[in-house]
């Protein structure tokens, strides 16, 4: 089972909320000691809702199952001063791609050297801020990095690097977040020797430190077998590059991926699981291939935030149009383009007030000028749902600030967090004032 904990409520339909949810009466639900209900009406909607606990609480789980293993934080996910401090406070390191993302937990005081920055196509910007800052790691996505590299950090100087080897294991919920086989743009190929290559490149180049490969298999991960698999090939490749190189590496970073659940009664990871078929499947491989156990590196991120989020919507309209029911929300694909996406689905439910109402199957829709503008089909609310009446959409809390757009130019929403009783602003809202100011010509 588990060790990430599931809520103490015990309605079904709150099993994917966090654990301080709370439902004193029908509707009334509160998360953190604050009722979500006071959240929207003091700060509007859309906004997300963050319980400060529940990804504190998240982040010591992951210490507590892997004690030996270097735990970052992936940044992408979810990403504002708040959530550095956090972090930081629980022993995370943070998994960067970008100069935005590292620029900002270094300059909330973040160390540097616990972070790793990693990307495809890592801009100049990207690479300078990087060295300047002094991060841990650079992962080498692709060959031309390593001159591009080793230019930057110049004669003198020293960087610690790792290469991101796709071992070419097809894992993951939608083939849009499927990113360790060979035909996508992640990664250098184990089967095609450009792995192999380019660590013969990067052992050329003396201010370049080589302490280990990275992988990382896809998102929505719900099985261990396929990290499994990927610990038998990079330990492979690592007992080959000994024989050639004679080269002993002290890193294995698997990535992350790990999968949650959205919906009640969908399967996640099981993270006790992982940490111990893991540890027990790289000492074996390690073994067999002669080789000094290296250290382990995970890189955690929808399943550290993702469970402590929830958005929060009004209802702006319903229409019923021949057999359809159509239930507009003030929000839509620019605070949440995963349905668009990829088609994930979520568990929306109706807050605020108590419904006597049979339940009836409605197409939850945002409020942009697009089709695919859907949050969910076959959606079950109460049938006497009306403009005005507030909906809650749990596990909200990993890739949805972070993917918003401008779209429509309704501005992106703010966070807020709540904790033992208490709601505070994170990060403001969008404004009108923000958006004309970056338009700066005619």
């Amino acid at each position: 089972m588990t060790t990430l904990h599931e809520p103490a409520v015990t309605s079904p339909d709150l099993s994917v909320w966090p654990v301080s949810t709370d439902e004193p009466r029908v509707g009334a639900v509160s998360v953190g000691g604050v009722p979500l209900a006071e959240v929207a009406e003091r700060f509007g909607t859309p906004v997300y809702v963050l319980d400060e606990n529940e990804v504190r609480e998240r982040c010591r789980t992951y210490r507590a199952a892997f004690p030996d293993a270097e735990v970052l934080y992936a940044a992408k996910a979810f990403l504002c001063r708040a959530m550095v401090h956090w972090t930081a406070e629980e022993g995370l390191g943070l998994d960067v791609c970008s100069a935005g993302e590292l620029e900002l937990a270094v300059a909330t005081g973040f160390p540097p050297e616990r972070i790793v920055l990693h990307g495809n196509a890592k801009s100049p910007r990207d690479l300078e801020a990087a060295l300047r800052l002094g991060v841990g790691r650079i992962v080498i996505d692709s060959p031309s990095e390593i001159a591009r590299l080793a230019a930057a950090v110049g004669p003198g100087g020293h960087q610690k690097v790792m290469v991101r080897v796709v071992p070419g294991i097809s894992a993951g919920g939608h083939d849009k977040i499927r990113t360790d086989t060979d035909d996508q743009k992640f990664g250098l190929s184990i089967a095609d020797g450009y792995a192999q290559h380019a660590i013969t490149r990067i052992l050329d180049q003396p201010q370049l430190e080589l302490t280990g490969l990275h992988c990382h298999l896809g998102s929505q991960i719900t099985s261990v077998k396929p990290y499994l698999a990927a610990v038998r090939r990079m330990v492979g490749l690592m007992a080959r590059l000994h024989e050639q190189h004679g080269l002993i590496l002290t890193e294995l970073d698997l990535g992350g991926g790990h999968g949650i659940a959205y919906r009640p009664g969908e399967q996640a990871l099981d993270l006790t699981a992982l940490a111990r078929k893991v540890r027990a499947e790289l000492s074996e491989a390690c073994a067999v291939a002669g080789l000094p156990v290296p250290r382990l590196i995970i890189e955690p991120g929808r399943a550290v935030v993702g469970p402590a989020g929830i958005a929060l919507y009004h209802v702006l309209s319903v229409k019923r149009t021949g057999d359809h029911t159509f239930v507009a929300i003030d929000g839509g694909m620019s605070d949440n383009p995963r349905p668009a996406l990829y088609g994930v689905r979520y568990a929306p439910r109706l807050i605020g007030r108590h419904s006597t109402a049979a339940p009836a199957a409605v197409t939850l829709v945002g409020r942009h000028c697009e089709a695919g503008d859907v949050l969910d089909t076959d959606v079950e609310l109460p049938s006497d749902v009306r403009p005005g009446d507030l909906l809650a959409v749990p596990v909200a809390g990993a890739y949805h600030l972070s993917m918003a757009s401008g779209y429509n130019l309704v501005g992106r929403p703010p966070v807020v967090a709540v904790e033992a009783g208490t709601a505070r602003l994170l990060v403001r809202r969008e404004s009108l004032d923000d958006i004309r100011s970056r338009d700066v010509g005619l």
